[in-house]
């Protein structure tokens, strides 16, 4: 089956952005992801492949010349999806390398080199969250419980993928060694290719016995509780990494990691600028030119504030530390009080009168 196109997978154009890329990923992970109520782990997986390789500009590139086959992907012109199958007859060499990546760049390495890389343990799958805060919970900080269906370590055999009682013995496969040599033939002629092999993972030995739970994954799936601390002062838009809070991995090996993507709850009176908490405070025109004291609403409370006589309509006062917490320091920024002077549109005839003898009184004599 032939692979879509990357681009098209994330329903970006060819020349986005990182930024442009990063967003489009979030964005289809959180509705997509399987754990999510009517998520895809088909669409899921596909998204994640298509941003681990535009992500990366070696392999952009490699994809952007080559397509599917320059970064080690099927595209279905043949069975592996080898880009150097069919190829033959050079120099009659045997060459031998491990393909890393699968890019032409590994090749190339290895063909020079001719070193072999070292695998290091399988990863687990990485989690994608998305969590709602209000104003205030972003400017404070909290602890937020999660509940979440994972893959975790198998509870029985605490992920050794061996029944409890039993032994490991050596691989029948790899004889021990952990990985497997296969030939393929490619412009420069037969190539050994080294891969992990896939009885034992690379770890060159197998249970004795598997496991009757997890039947030899070493993981389970089941309902995980943990506790997310928010720090203060986070942001719309902020993405918290958790390593090692993911997915087990098959047969063991290390954690992937938890992604939280955080957005914020619009609030009915404060905007927020960086460090900065904003609003506004509305006054009388009498208050406004004989000065008075108001009751100013902040995240910490009720403030009173002094308004001197002759404050207009747009002053800026300034409440220091009321504002949102500096995410590496102790310090707070402040709460700026915007003035609004209310003008009275209904007016007695007595304050009319009163209004115009003061009209009159403010005017300046030319004698």
């Amino acid at each position: 089956m032939s692979k879509r196109d990357y681009y098209e997978v994330l329903g970006v154009s060819k020349g986005a952005s990182d930024d442009e890329l990063k967003k489009a990923f979030r964005k289809a992970a959180v509705k997509y992801h399987p754990d999510k109520e009517g998520g895809d782990e088909t669409k899921f997986k596909e998204v994640n492949e298509a941003y681990e390789v535009l992500k990366d500009k070696q392999k952009r590139q490699r994809y952007d010349q080559f397509g599917h086959a320059g970064v080690g992907g099927a595209s279905g012109g043949s069975a592996g999806g080898n880009p150097f199958e069919g190829f033959g007859g050079f120099g009659g060499q045997n060459v031998h390398f491990d393909f890393g990546d699968g890019g032409l760049g590994d090749i190339f390495g290895q063909f020079f080199g001719g070193q072999q890389q070292q695998r290091g343990p399988r990863r687990g799958r990485d989690v994608e969250v998305s969590l709602r805060l209000t104003f205030e919970e972003a400017v404070f900080g909290l602890e937020y419980p999660l509940e979440l269906e994972l893959e975790d370590e198998c509870t029985h055999c605490k992920g050794t993928t061996v029944e409890p009682g039993s032994n490991l013995k050596t691989c029948p496969d790899c004889k021990g060694a952990g990985q497997q040599t296969r030939v393929m033939n490619t412009m420069f002629g037969p190539i050994q290719q080294s891969v992990t092999c896939e009885t034992c993972h690379g770890k060159g030995k197998v249970p004795e016995k598997v496991c009757t739970v997890c039947r030899g994954k070493g993981t389970e799936r089941r309902k995980t509780t943990m506790t997310i601390k928010i720090p203060a002062g986070i942001d719309d838009g902020a993405t918290i990494r958790l390593r090692e809070r993911g997915e087990a991995a098959d047969g063991g090996g290390v954690k992937g990691d938890m992604y939280v993507h955080i957005s914020v709850k619009p609030h009915k009176m404060f905007t927020r600028e960086g460090d900065l908490i904003l609003s506004e405070a509305h006054v009388s025109m009498i208050d406004a030119a004989l000065g008075t004291e108001i009751d100013v609403e902040t995240v910490d409370g009720t403030v009173t504030m002094k308004v001197p006589a002759g404050t207009q309509s747009g002053t800026d006062f300034k409440l220091s530390n009321h504002g949102v917490p500096h995410l590496r320091s102790d310090r707070r920024g402040a709460h700026i009080v915007s003035i609004v002077v209310d003008t009275p549109t209904k007016l007695t005839k007595k304050q009319k009168e009163l209004l115009d003898q003061f009209k009159k009184g403010s005017k300046k004599s030319i004698f």
